[in-house]
């Protein structure tokens, strides 16, 4: 089926672009969500006549999403689920999780922006695509853990940190203060009485 695209769809084409593309695809996503249009005679005219429309209210959004691209790009995003000892989660982070994630750190976004390339199944720090308007993609990151204290570990380590090597961590942190406040006290002691 041939359709005349209303906006830029990743590796398909340009607005204004006729386009050989699946029944299925056409029915099912690009004409009820209005991407496309049937490359009927009638409908290339009638894009002709509001293609200047159409080119201006896309180059309205695209400007819109490139003032708030720097803000969301980089952006960390926790996100608390249950999960086994190994770190394999019992389900899966949706693009509904990562979308309500980003709105709770002050950007609106529907989930559909939210591109994920695979499901998200362990706990750690995932990399996702987000298109703030087909021709703004930045990416966020989405830190998956069993707590608030969990994911802070995981951001400060850069990947997953089991409960072990948490606890680990702690211990060896406490070891290190105790052993800088050893070295302090007896630098004290040492120190000569004037």
């Amino acid at each position: 089926m041939d359709v005349i695209l209303l906006e830029r769809i990743e590796r398909l084409g340009q607005i204004g672009d006729v386009v050989k593309v699946k029944q299925g695809f056409a029915r099912n996503f690009l004409l009820p969500t209005k991407k496309a249009l049937r490359a009927t005679a009638e409908n290339k005219k009638r894009f002709e006549e509001q293609r200047a429309q159409i080119e201006a209210n896309n180059l309205k959004r695209r400007e819109e999403a490139e003032k708030i691209k720097d803000k969301v790009d980089g952006l960390k995003v926790v996100i608390i689920r249950q999960a086994s000892e190994t770190g394999i989660l019992f389900g899966s982070v949706s693009s509904r999780d990562i979308s309500d994630g980003v709105t709770k750190a002050g950007f609106t976004i529907d989930r559909r922006q939210v591109i994920l390339d695979k499901p998200i199944k362990t706990l750690g720090l995932h990399d996702v695509r987000v298109a703030l308007h087909p021709e703004v993609i930045v990416k966020v990151t989405a830190n998956v853990a069993k707590s608030e204290d969990e994911a802070a570990a995981q951001e400060k380590a850069g990947g997953f940190v089991s409960a072990q090597q948490a606890e680990n961590q702690e211990q060896a942190d406490l070891d290190k203060l105790l052993a800088e406040a050893e070295l302090a006290t007896a630098g004290a002691e040492e120190a000569p009485q004037a």
